[in-house]
């Protein structure tokens, strides 16, 4: 009997190094195109218009990658910002004339720098932060925004305040083109928005590495 419960004991423990020298993991790939999306507010009851930018060049820092920091951090963009689509051609022109076209430059530069993942909840989407530097009208900002990840969509959410990128000419540029129609006030927040893909492409069980 003793015998018996003596090997009984050595099973487990070989099992249990075996399962601790072994670990699983995915190779993660973006796939398909970036959307940068944005919402601007107007009226002193604040109403949101919102809209994408069709002409994004969008760098990745790595095809693949364990994780999304080895996907993300790093990865840039370049914006096109007379490509602003509101699905409202009149609006659109005058962004594109009296606000985008007072800046210093007519794109936006941003880059991934940063990113934290939240504490890990079962059965829900996973969160965390990722820190963008954005470059607008000759300054740039590094903005927090928070990020979801679900069915395979990596989606980030944050919002700027137009006077941080010293674009107050800018914003009073579109509200006297626009002062009937947004009722004389135009904010100086802007909600700023991106998504991609993202998808595992291969998993596997590699051994651990012994240690020296």
């Amino acid at each position: 009997m003793k015998n018996t419960i003596i090997s009984a004991l050595m099973v487990l423990i070989l099992v249990s190094g075996a399962n601790a020298s072994q670990k699983s993991g995915c190779e993660l790939a973006q796939v398909g195109a970036l959307e940068v999306s944005w919402i601007g507010y107007k009226t002193p009851k604040k109403a949101a218009v919102g809209g994408v930018f069709e002409s994004v060049i969008y760098t990745p820092v790595a095809k693949s990658g364990e994780n999304f920091r080895s996907i993300l951090v790093g990865s840039s963009v370049l914006i096109d910002t007379s490509s602003v689509n509101s699905k409202h051609e009149e609006r659109d022109g005058k962004l594109a004339k009296f606000f985008f076209g007072m800046m210093s430059d007519k794109n936006i530069k941003a880059k991934i720098v940063d990113i934290k993942a939240d504490k890990r909840v079962k059965n829900a989407p996973r969160t965390g932060k990722v820190d963008v530097e954005i470059e607008m009208n000759g300054v740039k900002k590094v903005v927090p925004m928070k990020y979801s990840f679900s069915d395979n969509i990596f989606e980030a959410k944050g919002s700027i305040d137009i006077l941080d990128f010293s674009a107050g000419d800018a914003l009073s540029s579109i509200n006297k083109a626009c002062f009937d129609l947004h009722e004389g006030k135009t904010w100086s927040e802007a909600g700023i928005a991106f998504k991609t893909k993202i998808e595992a492409i291969l998993c596997s069980v590699e051994p651990l590495k012994e240690s020296k």
